[in-house]
């Protein structure tokens, strides 16, 4: 989706001409670059170096926390609830809790995500 500026520019809209334009300079995010592969996957896959844009990186990154340290947040919640001796966390929706409840895993992801933003990519 690189390709399209539209997905990677701001949309503005220009008052002379009455309509959006699509127009930036692409930020370093969004521009190919070489990667040099470790040595343990330039043997199993033969590629000396790889071509990707550094959005992927960051999102291999992302995506790789959400799947393995993810579901810890229910398992963090769950371990709260029963520290305190409750079921659930208030009963907004019944028989299910409340809304934090059906996305305890979801605070521990944008945690996350905060830190990394703030660290990596700012």
């Amino acid at each position: 989706m690189t390709g399209w500026r539209y997905f990677v520019c701001m949309v503005e809209f220009n008052n002379d001409s009455n309509r959006f334009q699509v127009d930036c300079e692409l930020s370093e995010l969004f521009q190919l670059q070489d990667y040099a592969l470790p040595s343990v996957l330039e043997s199993f896959t033969g590629w000396t170096t790889v071509r990707l844009y550094p959005f992927q990186i960051h999102s291999i990154a992302l995506s790789s926390f959400a799947s393995i340290m993810g579901p810890f947040g229910g398992f963090f919640a769950s371990g709260f609830k029963r520290a305190f001796k409750i079921k659930d966390f208030a009963n907004t929706i019944p028989g299910h809790g409340s809304i934090m409840d059906r996305f305890d895993c979801q605070y521990l992801m944008a945690t996350f995500v905060n830190v990394y933003i703030a660290s990596f990519i700012r």
